[in-house]
C-alpha cells in the first residue's frame, strides 16, 4: 500500500522507515536495504538494437513495393534505375532508424538529472556518498544550489525553498516546512513537507528522510509513463500507407489486364511481360520518399533559422495538421519571471505603468528596495530570490536607486523571513529616528495593522475587512499578492515588538507575466482553425488570469483542477474536452489523459512544454514541442521540436511551415500519379483501338526517371499560398487524395493518354516513320506543362507568376533539353530506339502537349467558383 508521507509527522516517518532523526541508518543496515532496494538509479527500459531498429523500417507497404520495383527493374536489365531506388529506400530507412534512436535518448535524460554525490547522517556522522547509494531511511542533508537526489519527508527545515517548476509547474521557489499535512489527496505542489527527485534548492538548508529512491520517486513514476507511452504515427504516415496499399493494388490489377489483352491479341510475350513490368515500375512514384524527405528536411533547414529545430523530420507536417495545441503556462505562454503588476495604495487600484500618490508611494518604493535582499550586478541586471528580484526591478522603475537609499538607510536589524511567520521585516536608519518595513502574505501583515496612511500620506484607522477583500480579489485575478507595512521608531527597539502596531502602505500583485508575442500567436492559432489550450500544474486562479489575457479563454469558461479531473472517467474527460480550455493543478499522468482523451474525440495534439513533467505528455501527443531555453534535457529529448527562443509564436511559424509542405507533397502526388495515370491509360487504350504498343520498355522508365525527378524535386521549392493560415485543418481522416484530387488524377490522365494516342493515330495514319518518338515526346512534355499548372489548387499560373519558383521553371527546361538530346543526339537514339523529329513533327508534339494548361486552368477556375469539388478555402 502506497504510504502518504506528507500525512505522517517527522516520528511517525522515522518509526515506519526503521530509522533515527538523530543518528541516521547504520551502515550495515543501509547495505542491507541497498541490496534489497537496489542502487538509487532510474531504470532503464530494454532497447532494441541499432539492426532491430533498421530492419523495422522495411515493414511500410510503400517500401515493399519500393524493393519490388527495384528487383522488376534489375530483372529488365535497368540497373540505374534499380540502384537509384534501393538508394531511396535505404535513405529512407537511415533516417528512420536515427528517428527512433533519438526519441529513445529521452530515459537517457532523465538519468542525467541524477546527483552525483549527497551528503547524508550514517552512524551519526556526515558522510558524502554517490548519489545511487542513497536508501530508503537515510537522514540527508540538503542547502541550497543542490539538485535533490531522492524523495524526502522534510524533518528538519531553515528558510527552505525550492524551485519545483520543472515538476509541478509553479513559477515561483516553493516554501517548505516540517509539520504534518493531514490531507490524503493533496496535489504534489501542495505537500510543502515533502521534497523530491530532481527539483533544486533555491534557499534556506534542511534535512530530511529519504521515502523513495529510484523507480518509486516521483521522477521515476514519470520516467514509467515515458518508457511505457506509444509514439503515434504521424498523419502524412497514415495517409501514405493508406495510399500505398490502394496504389499497389490498382497498379497490379492494370499490368495484369494489360499482359492479358497484348497475350489475346497476339503480341509477344516477352514483350508483353516487359511492357507490364515496365509500366508497374513506372506507376509507383518511388520518388516519393525523397520527396517527402527533402521536403520536411528544407523545411527544418528553414524553421532552424526561425528558432525552431526538428528533431524528427514527419514532425514538420504533423504541426501543420494539428487541431489543439496543448501549451505549459510556465516559461511556454508566460515569462518564467515574477514582475510586479498592480498595487493597492491607499484604497485605489493603479498598474504598474500608472503614477500614485506621491507620498504613498514613495513609502512603498523605498520598502521595495530596502526590505528586500535581491541585488543589482554590474550589468545592471537583478539577482536574488524571484519575488525580492520583482519588487526590486519595480521600484528600479519608479525611480528609486538601490546603492543610493540603501547607503541613505542602512539596515540596522532585520527579522528574515520564514514559513511560519509569513513574513519579513527590516530596521533602517531614518531622518530623525528609526523606520521598519515589514512585507510578507496579507492576511498576516493586517492583523498587525492598526494604522493606514490616506492619500495625502496622513495616516488613519487601518480597515482590515476592506483591505482583505481587496487582497482576495487581486488573488482571484491570478495575482500573487504581497501587503507591506511600516512603524516609526524614536529608538531601537525589541525584536517581539518590531512587529506590532504597523501602519499598512500597500499591496502588491505579482504576475509571471505572458509573454508580449503570445496572444498575437494565439490568435494567428484561432485564425488557423487551431484550439489553444492551457495545461498547466498552477494555482487555478492564476492560469484563468493568464488564460483571459492571452485570449485563450473568456471569462466565464471553467477551469478543470487535477483533483476535478479525478473525479472524471475516460468517457466523461473526453466529453468535457470539448468544451475546456484550462487545466490546473495537473500532475504528469493527467497530462497524458487529457491528450488521450482528445486525441479520442479524433483530434491531432501538439503539447509545448519545458519540464520533467511535461515530457510524457510530449512523448505521448501527436508532436511534442519543448523549449531550447527554460526547458530540461528530459523535456528536449522527448519532443519532436524545440524552439530555441522560447517563443510560443515560433509555432505559429512552424504551422505554416508544416502546411505549405503538406501542400507541396499533395501537389507532388497530384503530379506525378496524373503523369502515370497517362502512360497507363495510354499503353490500356491503344491496343483496345487497334494500334500498335506505343512505347517500348525504355521510354516509360526514362519519363518516369527525367519527369519525375527534377521537377517533383522542384515542387518542394513552391512558395505558400496566400491563404495557407486562413483555412481551417485538415479533418485527421482525410485521405491524401481527397479535395478532388483523384478526380483530378483520372480526367487529366485522360486528358494526356487521349492527346498522345491522337497524335499515335495521326502519325500512324499519314505513315511518319517518327510516330513512336512522337508519342514518346507528347508523353514528356504534356506532363512538365502539368507540372507548371497544378502549383496551386486554386489560384491561376498567370497570377503566381512563371518566376515565383525558380527551381521548378529550371527543371522543366533542363528536362525539356534532356528530351531532346534523346530525340537528336545518335548515341541516345540508339540506347532509346528515337528518331529525329521534323520542326513540324516537333511543333506538333509541343501544341498538343501545351493542351494541358489550359485544361487545368479551367478546372482551377470552377473551383474557384464553387462549381467543382470542394478545396481548401480561405
Amino acid at each position: 500500500m502506497k504510504v502518504s508521507w506528507h500525512e505522517q509527522s517527522a516520528e511517525q516517518a522515522a518509526e515506519r522507515l526503521n530509522a533515527s532523526l538523530a543518528l541516521g541508518l547504520t551502515s550495515a543496515e543501509a547495505a542491507a536495504r541497498l541490496a534489497a532496494t537496489g542502487p538509487n538509479r532510474l531504470a532503464e527500459p530494454p532497447r532494441r538494437g541499432l539492426a532491430a531498429m533498421l530492419a523495422g523500417q522495411f515493414g511500410d507497404v510503400m517500401i515493399l513495393i519500393l524493393i519490388t520495383a527495384a528487383v522488376v527493374s534489375g530483372l529488365l536489365g535497368e540497373l540505374i534505375d534499380a540502384l537509384a531506388i534501393l538508394v531511396i529506400v535505404a535513405l529512407n530507412a537511415i533516417i528512420g532508424m536515427v528517428q527512433e534512436y533519438r526519441a529513445e535518448q529521452a530515459i537517457a535524460a532523465l538519468q542525467r538529472l541524477a546527483v552525483p554525490r549527497v551528503r547524508v547522517r550514517r552512524d551519526g556522522r556526515v558522510s558524502e556518498l554517490p548519489a545511487d547509494a542513497v536508501v530508503p531511511g537515510d537522514l540527508v542533508l540538503i542547502e541550497a544550489g543542490n539538485l535533490l537526489a531522492a524523495d524526502l519527508r522534510l524533518v528538519e527545515a531553515a528558510n527552505l525553498e525550492l524551485d519545483e517548476s520543472a515538476l509541478t509547474g509553479e513559477s515561483v521557489p516553493v516554501p517548505k516546512q516540517t509539520g504534518p499535512l493531514l490531507a490524503p489527496d493533496l496535489p504534489l505542489a501542495e505537500r510543502s513537507n515533502m521534497v523530491f527527485r530532481g527539483t533544486q534548492v533555491t534557499s534556506g538548508r534542511a534535512a530530511g528522510l529519504a521515502v523513495a529512491t529510484g523507480m518509486d520517486t516521483e521522477l521515476g513514476h514519470i520516467a514509467a509513463l515515458l518508457s511505457a507511452g506509444r509514439a503515434p504515427r504521424t498523419p502524412l504516415q497514415r495517409r501514405l500507407t493508406q495510399f500505398g496499399r490502394a496504389l499497389a493494388a490498382v497498379v497490379l490489377l492494370i499490368c495484369a489486364v494489360i499482359f492479358l489483352a497484348g497475350w489475346l491479341r497476339g503480341e509477344d510475350l516477352l514483350l508483353m511481360f516487359l511492357t507490364a513490368a515496365s509500366l508497374a515500375v513506372a506507376a509507383i512514384p518511388e520518388a516519393l520518399p525523397a520527396v517527402v524527405t527533402v521536403s520536411l528536411a528544407l523545411g527544418a533547414r528553414k524553421l532552424v533559422r526561425q528558432h525552431a529545430l526538428i528533431r524528427q523530420l514527419p514532425a514538420v507536417e504533423t504541426l501543420g495538421s494539428v487541431t489543439v495545441i496543448c501549451s505549459d503556462k510556465t516559461g511556454t505562454l508566460t515569462q518564467n519571471r515574477m514582475q510586479a503588476d498592480v498595487y493597492l495604495l491607499a484604497g485605489r487600484h493603479y498598474s504598474d505603468a500608472e503614477a500614485p500618490p506621491d507620498p504613498v508611494a514613495k513609502v512603498l518604493w523605498l520598502a521595495m528596495a530596502l526590505n528586500n535582499d535581491a541585488e543589482r550586478d554590474a550589468d545592471g541586471g537583478v539577482t536574488g530570490e524571484p519575488t525580492e528580484r520583482a519588487l526590486l526591478e519595480a521600484a528600479q522603475r519608479h525611480g528609486v536607486d538601490p546603492p543610493t537609499v540603501r547607503a541613505d538607510f542602512p539596515r540596522m536589524a532585520e527579522l528574515p523571513f520564514d514559513a511560519t511567520r509569513k513574513l519579513m521585516t527590516t530596521l533602517h536608519a531614518h531622518p530623525g529616528g528609526l523606520r521598519s518595513y515589514t512585507k510578507g502574505a496579507p492576511e498576516r501583515v493586517l492583523a498587525l495593522c492598526t494604522t493606514q496612511f490616506a492619500a495625502d500620506g496622513t495616516r488613519q484607522p487601518a480597515d482590515a475587512k476592506t483591505l482583505a477583500l481587496r487582497s482576495d480579489e487581486l488573488a482571484a485575478d491570478g495575482y500573487r499578492v504581497l501587503a507591506v507595512a511600516c512603524r516609526d521608531w524614536t529608538d531601537p527597539p525589541p525584536a517581539a515588538d518590531l512587529e506590532r502596531d504597523l501602519t499598512f502602505v500597500g499591496l502588491v500583485g505579482l504576475l509571471d507575466p505572458p509573454r508580449p508575442e503570445a496572444a498575437a500567436a494565439v490568435a494567428t492559432c484561432r485564425a488557423a482553425g487551431i484550439t489553444p489550450v492551457m495545461i498547466t500544474g498552477d494555482h487555478p486562479a492564476t492560469a484563468r488570469a493568464i488564460a483571459e489575457r492571452l485570449g485563450i479563454a473568456e471569462p466565464d469558461d471553467e477551469v478543470l483542477t487535477g483533483t476535478a479531473l479525478d473525479r472524471l472517467s475516460d468517457a466523461d474527460l473526453a466529453r468535457r474536452c470539448a468544451t475546456a480550455r484550462i487545466y490546473a493543478r495537473v500532475a504528469p499522468e493527467q497530462k497524458i489523459r487529457i491528450v488521450e482523451a482528445l486525441q479520442q474525440r479524433g483530434e491531432f495534439v501538439a503539447m509545448t512544454g519545458d519540464g520533467v513533467n511535461d515530457a510524457p505528455a510530449l512523448r505521448r501527443a501527436d508532436i511534442g514541442v519543448a523549449m531550447g531555453k527554460a526547458g530540461t534535457d528530459v523535456a528536449r529529448e522527448a519532443a519532436h521540436m524545440v524552439l530555441l527562443d522560447d517563443n510560443f509564436a515560433t509555432i505559429v511559424a512552424a504551422v505554416r511551415e508544416g502546411r505549405r509542405i503538406f501542400d507541396n507533397i499533395r501537389k507532388f502526388i497530384r503530379y506525378t500519379m496524373t503523369s502515370n495515370s497517362g502512360e497507363i491509360w495510354t499503353l490500356f487504350l491503344a491496343p483496345l483501338v487497334g494500334l500498335p504498343l506505343p512505347l517500348l520498355p525504355i521510354h516509360i522508365l526514362w519519363i518516369n526517371l527525367v519527369t519525375d525527378g527534377l521537377p517533383g524535386l522542384a515542387l518542394t521549392r513552391e512558395p505558400a499560398e496566400p491563404d495557407l493560415m486562413q483555412r481551417p485543418p485538415r479533418p485527421p481522416q482525410e485521405r491524401i487524395h481527397a479535395q478532388g484530387m483523384g478526380w483530378h488524377i483520372l480526367w487529366i490522365g485522360l486528358l494526356i493518354g487521349g492527346l498522345s494516342l491522337g497524335t499515335q493515330a495521326w502519325a500512324w495514319h499519314h505513315q511518319v516513320a517518327a510516330w513512336q518518338t512522337m508519342v514518346f515526346t507528347v508523353l514528356t512534355f504534356s506532363q512538365l506543362c502539368h507540372v507548371l499548372a497544378i502549383r496551386s489548387e486554386r489560384q491561376s499560373l498567370w497570377r503566381q507568376g512563371l518566376g515565383s519558383n525558380p527551381a521548378l521553371l529550371a527543371a522543366v527546361m533542363l528536362t525539356v533539353a534532356l528530351q531532346l538530346g534523346v530525340i537528336y543526339l545518335p548515341p541516345l537514339q540508339t540506347l532509346f530506339h528515337t528518331q529525329a523529329l521534323t520542326p513540324t513533327e516537333l511543333l506538333w508534339c509541343c501544341a498538343v502537349s501545351a493542351v494541358v494548361l489550359p485544361a487545368v486552368e479551367f478546372e482551377k477556375w470552377l473551383v474557384r467558383r464553387g462549381l467543382l469539388y470542394a478545396a481548401p478555402k480561405a
